[in-house]
């Protein structure tokens, strides 16, 4: 065993995966997804304008 062969082996590369076709189903679904993602950012945007939201839950007294 001679220094050039010691170590670990390089992985060979993945050959590359050619490009998929999408149909109408998987771009309407992608679309989905992005609108959702969307929904859901401007959700978030929404609630952190607000304060915390403490309304209910057990009430505590002052006294000790």
């Amino acid at each position: 065993m001679t220094g050039r062969e010691g170590g670990k082996k390089k992985p060979l590369k993945a050959p590359k995966k050619e490009g998929k076709e999408m149909d109408d189903e998987d771009m309407a679904f992608k679309q989905k997804q992005k609108d959702q993602q969307k929904a859901l950012e401007a959700a978030k945007q929404q609630a952190s304008k607000k304060g915390p939201l403490v309304g209910g839950g057990i009430k505590k007294s002052g006294k000790k």
